[in-house]
């Protein structure tokens, strides 16, 4: 007889299958996701609300990152967020705050400026409604970084690499080294430390700086090489011959579609240009995919096995969009509780139709494949042990 135990696991798994080569998920997909609740913090500076989107970005990240080196950039980013807040409120502290207040916290010493530097000033009073405010614009920009800190974090470089249009993938390739650049240092560092320390040698102060910084660069300048010998063989950088008149439709094309993809984009992330934003966008992404297509065929290159954009993608970058345009929605319908005021102080409150928009974005926990068990490497013997295991 089959147990609750054993029944729920198979629910379980027939909703969220574990991922293979098969049915991984396209890395486009956790982008989409991610995007779309980057757009519903910007426009909200509800500390509750980002903080609910945060939570949402952090249990998907537990639930579906892989032991992949770049998989460790969320924790960075949660670092990068904090020291965002800080840096807002030192600012708001020490040069001032546009927003007038009546709680005064303390009086600093004002340095005195040039007539020149009229409406900057460097000390002077620091009211609580100034530090709120701060804390509410430093709390958004945290829940932007955050954001894309998750994507960054499930979304596979290579394979992303592996899904751009031919007219980016040389620009991809740049953008691709550098994302992984910083993970493969890190642990290139973390594994050095980890065996000086094994064998009893200081892995701390300039000695040990000193003693791991060499080891690191010259595994660096080995993985550049066999990166350029690689790119060869492969022959990037090859090009096929395109007619001049395609190529000057395919940069008026792509420069005007990105010029639309910027208007649309400040449309919707600000209060005035919802009206416009989103036709400029549509119009944009249009005129930018016609001059992806055409500058693709410039690319000589063959994809190996590439990913498929499956329902469960859809469901994935379906629930940022949703999240994105419920906010945008409640922002556009004029709901108070998205912006709670600060001249007069007022605690913020947790609306129920945003806060449910939220919660959608935690679809891809349920949906999304299930990353494998990272596995322990098998530990080899010594060579006293294997000696012993062959003496009779």
């Amino acid at each position: 007889m089959t147990s609750p135990r054993a029944v729920r696991a198979a629910r379980r798994r027939r909703l969220a299958p574990e991922a293979g080569r098969s049915n991984a998920l396209h890395p486009g997909a956790w982008w989409l996701w991610a995007l779309g609740l980057a757009t519903a913090a910007s426009r909200t500076t509800n500390p509750l609300l980002i903080g609910l989107l945060i939570g949402v970005a952090g249990y998907v990240v537990a639930a579906r990152r892989t032991s992949a080196p770049w998989a460790r950039a969320y924790g960075a980013f949660v670092k990068i967020a904090l020291f965002v807040i800080g840096i807002r409120l030192v600012f708001a502290v020490f040069l001032g705050s546009p927003i007038p207040g009546t709680h005064l916290i303390v009086t600093l010493p004002e340095v005195p400026l040039p007539d020149w530097a009229q409406g900057v000033r460097i000390g002077g009073r620091v009211t609580a409604e100034g530090v709120v405010f701060a804390l509410y614009d430093g709390v958004r920009l945290a829940g932007l970084l955050i954001c894309v800190g998750a994507a960054n974090a499930l979304a596979s470089p290579a394979r992303l690499l592996k899904s751009l249009p031919g007219a980016l993938y040389e620009a991809g390739v740049a953008v691709v080294v550098a994302m992984t650049f910083a993970p493969n240092l890190i642990a290139d560092v973390q594994r050095l430390r980890a065996a000086r320390r094994l064998r009893g040698r200081p892995d701390r102060g300039v000695r040990g700086l000193l003693q791991v910084g060499l080891p690191v660069l010259e595994g660096a300048l080995e993985r550049s090489v066999a990166l350029a010998a690689a790119m060869d063989a492969r022959g990037f950088g090859r090009t096929a011959a395109v007619p001049a008149r395609v190529r000057r439709t395919t940069a008026a094309l792509t420069l005007g579609g990105l010029i639309g993809v910027c208007a649309g984009t400040y449309g919707l992330l600000t209060a005035d240009g919802g009206t416009y934003g989103l036709p400029v966008l549509g119009a944009g992404l249009a005129a930018a995919l016609g001059g992806l297509w055409l500058g693709g065929r410039r690319a000589v290159r063959t994809r190996y096995r590439p990913d498929v954009w499956g329902l469960r993608a859809w469901l994935v970058a379906g629930s940022g969009a949703a999240v994105a345009a419920l906010m945008i929605a409640a922002s556009s319908s004029g709901a108070s509780e998205l912006h709670p005021g600060v001249v007069p102080l007022v605690a913020p409150e947790l609306p129920l139709w945003p806060a449910a928009a939220i919660l959608i974005g935690l679809l891809p926990a349920l949906v999304a494949p299930v990353p494998p068990p990272a596995q322990a490497p098998v530990p080899r013997p010594s060579r006293g042990a294997a000696a012993e295991e062959q003496s009779p």
